[in-house]
């Protein structure tokens, strides 16, 4: 009877290992298998960062522009075959900084006397192509950015922008 019961002793203690083991192998293949995609992921990653063009650090990050907005105008405009014709234009202008809004609310009614002069002096049909209310902006922008005075410096304005634009 001894021999039974050293051999159904025996038994429990054999059966313990096997359950451990399989626990053990599956926690080491599911470490090496994180362990290959992570390996994997740092390659993949650095070989794009790698062929990536590299951005000078020294470069500065561009300015956020500031929008502003002109009061909606109209005008007459030229007109060659007696009738009357009108421009309503609104403009929003981008500007390259907070200071150049401030000296241009400064300077808005001059301004709006060269946008009103400008704009009264042309023809609707200067103005129907798309090619005509490019060059407009660009005139535009141009007036907005002379100096009032000998003493003043041009302002900045990145684009002018039409908000509104009927002929008639």
């Amino acid at each position: 009877m001894a021999t039974t019961t050293a051999s159904q002793q025996a038994a429990p203690q054999s059966a313990k290992p096997g359950p451990m083991k399989r626990i053990l192998l599956i926690a080491l293949i599911a470490i090496l298998a994180a362990a290959a995609a992570g390996g994997a992921t740092w390659f993949f990653m650095s070989r794009h960062a790698a062929s990536a063009p590299a951005t000078p650090a020294a470069a500065p990050a561009a300015a956020v522009p500031v929008y502003y907005a002109l009061e909606p105008m109209t005008v007459n405009l030229q007109s060659d075959d007696g009738e009357s014709h009108y421009l309503r234009i609104g403009l929003t202008l981008k500007l390259d900084s907070q200071a150049t809004q401030d000296a241009l609310v400064a300077r808005m009614p001059e301004i709006r006397s060269r946008l009103l002069l400008a704009l009264s002096n042309k023809h609707p049909s200067d103005l129907a192509p798309l090619d005509g209310k490019r060059a407009l902006a660009t005139e535009l922008a141009v007036l907005i950015s002379q100096p009032a005075g000998a003493n003043e410096k041009p302002m900045h304005v990145d684009d002018v922008l039409f908000t509104e634009f009927v002929v008639q």
